[in-house]
């Protein structure tokens, strides 16, 4: 699958996820209701019609942490299958600049977490695959096939 094909890929959402890193740590958030329930991850969520995807991605965040990215970049495209036939696109972005007071909502509980202690047992089974290539300044590309929480499959090109 090329990415032109990701951003084309047919799904029933398309959401963001947003890395906020500051030196050696990286904004997480313990998830408190939908998807990911219970689960560590980045702060993110539902692209609004006629939203970009960084705006999407800045104002997931700032709804979930009261943390406002103000410059972020882009880090690729994930697409994920579930067997219940979910079908969701992920736009994942890194910031590093930013402002505004963390604080928790009925959504989440941001914390700021060390790069190299990230709690990959307690996020989704793909990001321990990804996530320490994209938090180092690179991109990934791919799709993922899960059963509930279980990672089935995954067909993963980090560049």
């Amino acid at each position: 699958m090329t990415k032109n094909n990701l951003h084309n890929w047919p799904c029933d959402l398309i959401a963001t996820l947003m890395f906020c890193v500051e030196e050696d740590r990286v904004l997480l958030i313990h998830k408190k209701r939908g998807l990911g329930a219970g689960k560590i991850n980045g702060p993110g969520g539902k692209l609004e019609p006629g939203e970009s995807l960084m705006a999407c991605a800045c104002r997931e965040t700032a709804e979930e942490t009261g943390i406002v990215g103000t410059k972020a970049r882009a880090a690729g495209v994930l697409c994920f299958t579930f067997r219940d036939g979910l079908r969701l696109r992920v736009h994942p972005f890194v910031c590093q600049e930013f402002s505004g007071v963390m604080q928790e909502t009925e959504e989440a509980r941001p914390f700021w977490q060390p790069i190299n202690q990230i709690p990959f047992e307690k996020m989704w089974a793909d990001d321990r695959l990804w996530l320490p290539h994209v938090l180092a300044g690179g991109q990934v590309e791919g799709h993922c096939l899960f059963d509930g929480d279980q990672l089935l499959e995954h067909s993963l090109s980090l560049c």
